[in-house]
């Protein structure tokens, strides 16, 4: 899953309310930013009377631990080049598997006892101002300070994730600082692509003007689904399209974002790897009916403060059922609504609560797949007998002990984990240590 900082995009926002601070300050030229989080996550007992290959299991704690560097710097006027080295550790519940709305989006796909280094990002951003208002820009994570025009075009090119760019929210689109799963995090169904660590290859383009913003963008597919390698030269690719509003409500800032992907491969029709499995009395095998195709999908995600300390957020998202995921997770449709509240009311206003609800579905196509046996990416409990939507809600509570340093306790409630009525109800319990600089 992709990550991002969310509390230093908040030191970002402190500044652009107080621009005489900001101004005070030279632009950067060069920065280097980073952080470190942990979290465990346990699930307790739960109905599970049948197992398959990618099922949930009950009584488990698993951890997660990853240290990251942003390294950037300017070499000339307008362009940032960034670098994120990181070391990774752990696993993610049943080695991440089991539940499409996964609840921890510090689990990768690939777990691994012992620390490894992976450089998740490495981009070239080149801003080019249109003239007209400026505004204030926070020297945080990924992010050079300065000034830049309000109105200007923004081109990035190089290793970064989609979701750096697209389907962002203010309250729900940081693990490592509000909400952990997967389904509140991004839009479940928007496929997007990425390896098996969250991160693709390409470049993408956005277009501010007044409180309009356009972007696009084109990304390397990974090589085969839920694969740790990423195809070079869009062999297989993905295409996002998105456009943002950004208004006041009774003096209030919102904003809302409509987003649609094509992802361009060799995929399968569920149907078809039913079908040929049929034929030849063969296991269900979609590599073996994969063929070029297109699959899309799109989005709708809003935000709106209703007050100084709570802002609500919502999505919907949906995709063509009938081709298998790619690249993210075994979400077909979804919604999910929720606020996040400050804690200003209680004198703690760093602290922040979180609330969310949302509900994850399958197409008939992809329900007759698992029903049969079928794996996905994330779930396949070999059979499906009584299936239903997945529905989850997730509350948390981020304490920030002093600027640096937070602890989240987070709890989960996930009904029907990989659309089974016959599982569940799982409860998923977490403690997240986070620290930033």
């Amino acid at each position: 899953m992709i990550r991002n900082v969310s509390r230093a995009a908040l030191g970002g926002l402190f500044l652009a309310a107080c621009p005489a601070l900001a101004q005070d300050a030279a632009p950067e030229t060069f920065a280097v930013h980073g952080q470190a989080t942990f979290v465990a996550q346990s699930v307790g007992d739960f109905a599970s009377p049948y197992v398959g290959a990618n099922s949930l299991t009950p009584r488990q704690l698993k951890e997660t631990a990853d240290v990251t560097a942003f390294i950037g710097a300017r070499p000339w006027r307008g362009a940032e080049l960034w670098v994120n080295p990181e070391i990774d550790q752990g696993f993610g519940l049943s080695n991440t598997l089991g539940v499409a709305g996964f609840p921890s989006a510090e689990a990768y796909k690939v777990g691994k006892a012992e620390p490894y280094f992976r450089l998740q990002r490495g981009f070239l951003r080149q801003t080019f101002g249109l003239g007209g208002a400026q505004e204030t820009v926070a020297g945080v994570a990924n992010q050079l300070g300065g000034s830049r025009d309000v109105d200007r075009i923004v081109l990035t090119i190089g290793k970064f994730g989609v979701g750096d760019v697209f389907d962002t929210n203010p309250y729900a689109h940081d693990p490592r600082g509000d909400f952990l799963n997967w389904s509140v995090v991004d839009t479940g169904s928007f496929d997007y692509a990425a390896d098996a660590w969250g991160y693709s290859t390409g470049v993408a383009g956005e277009l501010y003007h007044g409180a309009w913003t356009l972007r696009t963008g084109l990304f390397n597919l990974s090589t085969i689904p839920n694969g740790e390698r990423l195809e070079h030269g869009f062999g297989q690719y993905q295409i996002d399209a998105e456009v943002e509003h950004r208004h006041l409500v009774a003096g209030r800032p919102g904003s809302v974002r409509v987003g649609v992907f094509r992802n361009r491969g060799r995929f399968s029709r569920f149907d078809d790897a039913l079908a040929y499995a049929a034929a030849t009395g063969g296991a269900i095998d979609p590599s073996l009916t994969r063929r070029r195709m297109t699959r899309i999908g799109g989005y709708v995600n809003m935000d709106q403060a209703l007050t100084d300390t709570l802002g609500l957020f919502a999505r919907v998202g949906v995709s063509d059922g009938s081709i298998e995921p790619y690249d993210f997770t075994d979400i077909d449709r979804t919604a999910q609504i929720g606020g996040s509240l400050s804690g200003k009311g209680w004198g703690r206003a760093q602290d922040r609560i979180g609330l969310a609800l949302v509900a994850n579905g399958i197409s008939p196509e992809h329900r007759r797949y698992l029903a049969a046996g079928g794996l996905g990416v994330l779930v396949g409990d070999g059979k499906l007998p009584d299936a239903g939507a997945e529905a989850i809600a997730e509350a948390y509570y981020d304490v920030s002990l002093f600027r640096a340093l937070a602890v989240t306790l987070d709890a989960q409630y996930i009904e029907n984990p990989g659309y089974n009525r016959d599982r569940g109800p799982a409860e998923v319990f977490a403690l997240r240590v986070h620290g930033a600089f």
